[in-house]
């Protein structure tokens, strides 16, 4: 795929996206629609995680402040939560890259991630409230991953954080040396990628389908989803009988 703004690839089981913006990835109206369209792309590709990165010496330092204006706004705001109903809609899971800055807009998509990845140089946060708006992407995600107190504090105190600190509050699953970055991410990413696709997809469909309802509704769904889709692959037939053949199994990603 070929876009102004962003990198794609798809190779060894990763299927990327590298916002490429820099130095600071500022998100614009045209940039996000281009992101709607290769997430699009990234849902229908063959790979076991879809992985967003960034060029440049920040992740992403937000939306454009000039498409905050009154004539723009309205469009803004549209694309933006297009944006998220595609990412949410994607099956693979999504990992976060995050080797510097990622504020406002930039960090909402880190926060819609399901894995994230941080240099021990990153800088996070919702700084939104110091210009006199909310973050409405946060606004949703945040009480979700942290207590009410915490997510009230970032999105009111306006306050960047460093990956460390994010690590602590369980929003990175990891934080790297900044010189071994690279390196680092590779051997992260490599647990997953040993793992099929399809029971990756099918995991993460499971977990989001039992939040915000009671055991039995949940486990209900749960139960569907194991027995009508998951052991009716062909890579659950295979896991199972390469346990006990006491060999590795040989994923298809069928």
């Amino acid at each position: 795929m070929s876009y102004k703004y962003l990198k794609t690839k798809s190779e060894g089981g990763i299927v990327g996206i590298t916002l490429n913006r820099p130095p600071l990835n500022v998100l614009t109206i045209a940039m996000m629609e281009e992101l709607i369209d290769a997430l699009k792309w990234a849902q229908q590709e063959p790979g076991a995680l879809l992985v967003i990165d960034a060029e440049g010496k920040a992740f992403s330092a937000g939306v454009d402040v000039a498409d905050h204006t009154p004539d723009k706004v309205g469009q803004m705001i549209d694309v933006f939560d297009r944006l998220f109903k595609t990412m949410f809609e994607v099956e693979k899971p999504i990992v976060a890259l995050v080797n510097g800055a990622a504020l406002g807009g930039g960090y909402e998509i880190v926060l819609a991630c399901d894995l994230v990845v941080a240099s021990e140089k990153a800088k996070l946060g919702q700084p939104e409230i110091n210009v006199g708006v909310f973050p409405p992407v946060a606004c949703y995600i945040l009480p979700r991953l942290v207590s009410w107190p915490r997510a009230l504090e970032i999105m009111l105190s306006g306050e960047t954080f460093s990956a460390a600190r994010a690590e602590q509050m369980g929003l990175v699953n990891k934080v790297l040396p900044a010189d071994d970055f690279a390196s680092g991410c590779s051997d992260f990413l490599k647990k997953f990628l040993a793992q099929s696709p399809v029971v990756l997809a099918l995991t993460k469909k499971a977990a989001l389908a039992g939040q915000g309802k009671s055991f039995l509704d949940g486990i209900k769904i749960i139960d569907k989803i194991y027995l009508d889709e998951l052991m009716q692959t062909e890579d659950a037939v295979e896991g199972l009988n390469a346990f006990t053949e006491k060999r590795r199994p040989v994923w298809k990603g069928k």
